[in-house]
């Protein structure tokens, strides 16, 4: 009688090492942008890119208007910049009786903060940039 010799399998489980999450640049500034909103006199902000947006505004209501306001600003500075062959534009600041707005773009994200009429934009673009 011939005896047959069991084969032996080895079964190796592997783990997969765990993913740390880096922040992205969009991530970074997010949370810039939540930091912002926290300072006395922002209204709220607008990103937006290619993909996505986001809105995040102390009144809800007038999510609409501030959109508007939002994107025609940016578009009227690319064409005053490209007018009057002003270069790139990094920011324009607009300012009505109550409020105002400042709209840059950072990488591919346009960002439109709005705020109280004397809040300072120095502190904010510093926190962006």
């Amino acid at each position: 009688m011939v005896k047959k010799k069991k084969s032996s399998k080895e079964i190796v489980t592997e783990t997969e090492p765990l993913a740390i999450e880096e922040a992205t640049p969009e991530t970074k500034l997010r949370e810039n942008l939540e930091e912002i909103k926290t300072y006395e006199g922002v209204i709220g902000y607008i990103l937006r890119n290619s993909t996505s947006a986001a809105i995040d505004l102390k009144d809800p209501t007038k999510i609409i208007d501030y959109a508007i306001l939002s994107s025609s600003a940016l578009e009227a500075s690319e064409e005053l910049s490209e007018l009057f062959n002003l270069g790139e534009t990094h920011n324009i600041v607009v300012e009505g009786k109550d409020i105002k707005v400042l709209s840059l773009t950072v990488d591919e994200n346009r960002i439109s903060i709005f705020a109280d009429k004397d809040v300072d934009f120095g502190k904010i673009l510093k926190k962006l940039h």
